[in-house]
């Protein structure tokens, strides 16, 4: 059985949002899409509190704590039949799911090429709610997991003509990846090597270039004369020199690679960046520690501030 893209669906604008952007990605993979929503049982009068959006009132609001509510199968389907109008080469399914909404999103992702969720961080409650639901799954998924605003629309992932204009059919934005360069993983420069293949695009490379050489820094009390010096690694040690590229830069010779190496944060590097980028690829380290798996804060401060959808890939 192929892998599916899977987004989680509960009605609000976000999630709309990550439905649309699923499908796109569906359609580039050429693989199948699934709509998956979560019913979450929760106490009648919870259900009935305005702070929760119309569109998941109905079947708290009706049918208390025990079963999905018509409302919500309703919604499901109209919005798979949405997908299936406008991206006809595309194979949508569904899926109505109980139980906890962080654990049953955890159990979708297993099988998934990738999970997308809506997400808009910390706008009031109900955002709080659905941007927890977002980062506990960001945290804790072992496959991708790309959160995406509302309002980001296909045109937002091209290139603007002259005049200004966006349309879906201009070239793709730049992929921008957060890199360590000490550290590098394949996972994740596998994954934005892909997406950007998919789009056709260049593959910008975030990194900060390390701390200064001993002896160089600005409190140095003179040259370095304790051999050569303590450099970190350049893109060039990471991908490869001239001569003898990665293995990835053979695997896929079409996408342009641009370094961009800069002293400063590298999350405020990939905010700036996120501006200009169709797809922006942050690293989650999977650790196993008695505090339980977390963001970093890097790919946190780029979830919460990034103008494009954040895929947030786990690795070793």
């Amino acid at each position: 059985m192929p892998r599916t893209v899977t987004v989680g669906f509960e009605g609000s604008p976000e999630s709309r949002a990550a439905v649309e952007w699923a499908a796109r990605e569906a359609r580039l993979r050429a693989l199948p899409l699934l709509l998956v929503n979560v019913w979450e049982p929760v106490p009648a009068p919870m259900g009935r509190s305005p702070m929760l959006g119309s569109s998941t009132q109905p079947g708290w609001a009706q049918h208390g704590e025990t079963s999905v509510g018509p409302g919500a199968r309703r919604i499901l389907r109209d919005a798979a039949d949405d997908v299936r109008r406008r991206h006809q080469a595309v194979d949508v399914s569904l899926e109505q799911l109980t139980g906890r909404a962080t654990e049953e999103l955890l159990k979708a992702a297993v099988d998934a090429e990738l999970l997308v969720l809506g997400w808009h961080g910390r706008s009031g409650v109900a955002g709080f709610l659905v941007g927890s639901v977002g980062l506990h799954v960001a945290a804790h998924a072992e496959r991708p997991v790309v959160l995406v605003r509302a309002g980001e629309s296909a045109a937002d992932e091209h290139v603007p003509d002259p005049s200004g204009a966006v349309s879906a059919e201009a070239p793709f934005r730049p992929v921008v990846v957060g890199l360590d360069a000490a550290h590098p993983d394949e996972t994740l420069l596998r994954f934005a090597f892909e997406a950007a293949a998919l789009r056709d695009t260049t593959l910008r490379v975030v990194h900060d270039p390390g701390p200064p050489p001993p002896g160089h820094g600005p409190h140095a009390g003179g040259p370095h004369t304790g051999g050569p010096p303590d450099t970190a690694p350049d893109l060039g040690d990471v991908l490869g020199p001239p001569g003898t590229p990665h293995p990835l830069r053979r695997e896929f010779p079409a996408v342009e690679v641009v370094e961009e190496s800069s002293p400063g944060k590298a999350a405020d590097h990939l905010v700036e960046a996120s501006r200009e980028a169709s797809l922006v690829v942050v690293g989650r380290r999977v650790r196993h520690s008695p505090f339980g798996a977390h963001l970093g804060p890097v790919t946190h401060t780029v979830l919460h501030h990034a103008a494009a959808p954040v895929a947030v890939v786990a690795h070793r």
